[in-house]
């Protein structure tokens, strides 16, 4: 009888039960976050559990017309802004020529969601020309004296509120920083903040400068009228905040509202400088080495970077408060801080008392830019979960008559060994359910029903694999060898088989989840986690749990309930193994002997 080999391999078939502590202790720790984090259910889609659904009208933009490929960017745009890993179950579709839905499952913040998926975030970096409280009595600024400075300081606007940018390196070789922005104590009390190292920035092709009079063309019809509209502005208005530069174009000079502490400020804005499209990528982080909590990192494209640096080398030869520089979002001044020195090196952040969703959600929509259309919201109504209810019942009932027949399968094939398969599918059930419901609140996965259909599909990949160890093990007994040997030998060649065989549903769950979007991406993502955890389930639970029974006489004498009867299985003789004399035999030999 041929014995496995020694060495490694062998100390580990000696030791399965550390396997099995080990997938043991995980589904115990697992199962304790989930009850910890009191998600203890899967969070369900909208199929399942209702949830908004949000209809968008879409406006012509200047100079963008309302057509298919535009229709189809807002449409990508929006779906990447709602479903971030493209998991959370969010549905973007278009119905008709000019109008996008916008499904949004119960369990995500519908209010959120909804100011995301149609907000145009439009980004502008304008030099500050005047700005005062709304409301306070001051006169209005006077074309020729608007050289760039406020009319009148804001709270906190001392030199003493400042932000440092990251030590780096500067040209004379000393690691101070050497950009800083002054704060100015607002509601989002901003302050960029650079990377200092220099860099040849040069005039980019054209980029804005600072005005330090009003142009021509700004919207309110010229200075006069201009004049006339910044002092006329009241913030404190709603309805004036919302037409506050209403239609202004990035050349012009225009006005804007923003927030300060509780109290609405008036301003007088320059062309823009730099457009949020040359924004390359935005994303949250928190300032771990100062006190400027969560903050967006932004990083310009090359050309951005340059007009970056030439408008803050501008501004920064102007004295306090004359350099200030404001950062528009859709119109509104979320930020207005004052620059010292030119910001190179083409890294920017807007920092301050942004709390960590704030900070991520002004990423999210810099990050994957504005929308080519204007849209406006037409209606958002109730889902109800009722006929996805029905859905889902009939498919837990065809799950649960095709798992019964898995069952009923194993058993009168395999017999004994059912216990096995069945063992190890729980284990894959209990770590599937409990992964499920901690993604739920960590990336937002919502479990829809073609993501149950996913979960349905996956007990025939884990049962295939229980299929094809238990049929090696058999060849090796038909082979003659008994059990314990058995198992050892065809792990191997089993490990083979498996392994391919889930690596090709992984790529297939994969290609499926990168080229699809919306509810298909259920199907794939459970597809694909179901993969991985069959193969966890296989090497640390079936293989081991297989070791440890080989041991036990039911099994090991081939029992013809366990399934592994090499008579039933028709087994050639036991294999035996022969020994060489050590010499010649002492004494004559009687040849009936031999």
């Amino acid at each position: 009888m041929a014995a496995p080999k020694r060495g490694r391999n062998a100390s580990a078939q000696s030791k399965p039960g550390r396997s099995l502590a080990l997938i043991l202790i995980a589904i115990v720790a697992l199962t304790g976050g989930m009850f910890a984090s009191g998600n203890t259910t899967p969070r369900l889609g909208i199929d399942l559990a209702g949830g908004t659904s949000i209809t968008l009208k879409a406006k012509a933009d200047q100079g963008s017309a309302i057509n298919k490929a535009n229709m189809d960017t807002a449409v990508d745009i929006m779906n990447r802004r709602v479903n971030g890993l493209g998991v959370s179950e969010a549905e973007v579709q278009t119905q008709g020529r000019d109008n996008i839905i916008v499904n949004i499952p119960k369990g995500t913040n519908s209010k959120e969601a909804q100011q995301q998926v149609g907000t145009t975030a439009k980004l502008y970096f304008r030099p500050v020309l005047a700005s005062e409280p709304s409301g306070a009595a001051a006169s209005s600024p006077s074309p020729g004296a608007s050289s760039g400075g406020s009319s009148s300081p804001k709270p906190g606007s001392s030199p003493s509120s400042t932000g440092s940018a990251k030590p780096k390196a500067t040209s004379s070789g000393s690691g101070t920083p050497s950009a800083t922005a002054t704060t100015q104590g607002r509601a989002v009390t901003d302050a960029l903040k650079a990377d200092s190292t220099p860099s040849p920035s040069g005039s980019a092709s054209g980029s804005a400068k600072p005005s330090a009079t009003p142009s021509a063309s700004a919207s309110g019809g010229g200075k006069t009228g201009l004049q006339a509209q910044y002092a006329a502005l009241n913030c404190a208005k709603p309805a004036d905040r919302a037409n506050a530069g209403k239609n202004a174009k990035p050349g012009d000079t225009t006005v804007a509202c923003g927030e300060n502490n509780g109290v609405w400020y008036k301003y007088l804005l320059g062309p823009a400088a730099v457009d949020g499209t040359e924004v390359k990528k935005a994303k949250a982080t928190f300032d771990t080495q100062g006190a400027s909590g969560w903050q967006v990192q932004m990083d310009f494209t090359k050309s951005g970077a340059d007009k970056f640096a030439d408008v803050t080398g501008e501004l920064a030869k102007k004295p306090e408060p004359q350099n200030e520089f404001g950062i528009v979002l859709d119109g509104e001044v979320v930020s207005s801080p004052y620059v010292r020195t030119a910001i190179t090196g083409g890294n920017a952040y807007i920092s301050g008392s942004f709390k960590q969703e704030e900070a991520q959600n002004l990423a999210n929509m810099l990050s994957y830019g504005a929308l080519p259309l204007t849209f406006q919201e037409q209606s958002v109504t109730t889902v109800t979960a009722a006929l996805g209810g029905e859905q889902l019942h009939a498919g837990l009932l065809a799950g649960a008559i095709g798992l019964a027949l898995v069952v009923i399968y194993l058993v009168v094939y395999y017999r004994g060994l059912s216990v096995v398969a069945m063992a190890s599918l729980l284990v894959s059930a209990a770590l599937t359910y409990v992964i499920m419901s901690l993604l739920g609140p960590a990336i937002g996965f919502a479990l829809n029903l073609p993501a149950v259909c996913g979960a349905i599909v996956a007990i025939g990949i884990t049962a295939d694999s229980f299929i094809v160890y238990f049929e090696r093990i058999r060849d090796e007994i038909r082979e003659g060898r008994s059990l314990r040997p058995a198992v050892e030998r065809a792990w191997p060649r089993a490990r083979r088989t498996i392994l391919v065989s889930d690596f090709v549903s992984f790529l297939a769950a994969a290609v499926l989840f990168i080229v699809t979007v919306g509810k298909v991406q259920g199907f794939a993502f459970t597809l694909g986690l179901t993969t991985l955890l069959d193969v966890v389930v296989v090497f640390l639970f079936t293989k081991p749990l297989m070791t440890l029974l080989a041991r036990r006489k039911f099994f090991a004498d081939g029992h013809k309930w366990s399934g592994l009867d090499p008579e039933s299985l028709g087994a050639k003789p036991p294999l035996r193994r022969t020994r060489r004399p050590a010499g010649p035999a002492a004494g004559p030999v009687d040849p009936k002997e031999v």
